[in-house]
């Protein structure tokens, strides 16, 4: 089975240039997890999915470790304290990042397939741990033709398996 034969050829899309707000706004609406994000020519330079969005509005370290000495102070302990993100700080953290272009916070080393490759191909990519990838764009010279999602993949092999 080749990646044309799965691939969703009308795909949605984020300008570099939007604004993480809109993106966001996008992925509310919509129902996705991420978009690839495009050029003004439309060629692919990205994604950006909702851990792109987690990682913009939460710190990523919130636990201080304050060493604690007991008297003579030969050894000590070390507590973790976890900050409180109180809403003031969310709220200016979400206003600051809300104005930023997408390009800022997408993830730009994209793994991408070719409509003539296999399934295979896809397979490779998401069962990659590393990455855990949940959509492949499909290119052709640069261009953004097409996208295979996870389910797009699950849905194909239970259909081969089950002889429908």
């Amino acid at each position: 089975m080749l990646v044309r034969e799965l691939m969703t050829a009308d795909v949605e899309t984020v300008q570099e240039s939007e604004d993480v707000s809109t993106v966001l706004q996008k992925l509310a609406e919509r129902h996705f997890t991420g978009f690839p994000v495009v050029d003004d020519d439309g060629r692919l330079v990205g994604v950006v999915t909702q851990r792109d969005m987690v990682e913009l509005f939460q710190p990523e370290h919130r636990t201080v470790w304050i060493p604690i000495g007991l008297p003579p102070f030969l050894e000590s302990l070390e507590y973790g304290f976890e900050l409180s993100w109180d809403d003031l700080e969310a709220s200016l953290d979400l206003a600051s990042s809300a104005g930023k272009p997408v390009k800022r916070i997408m993830t730009e080393d994209v793994l991408t397939v070719e409509p003539d490759d296999s399934v295979d191909d896809i397979l490779e990519i998401l069962a990659h741990d590393d990455r855990d990838v949940n959509r492949v764009p499909v290119v052709e010279d640069g261009d953004l033709v097409g996208i295979v999602t996870r389910q797009d993949v699950l849905r194909a092999l239970h259909a081969e398996r089950s002889g429908e």
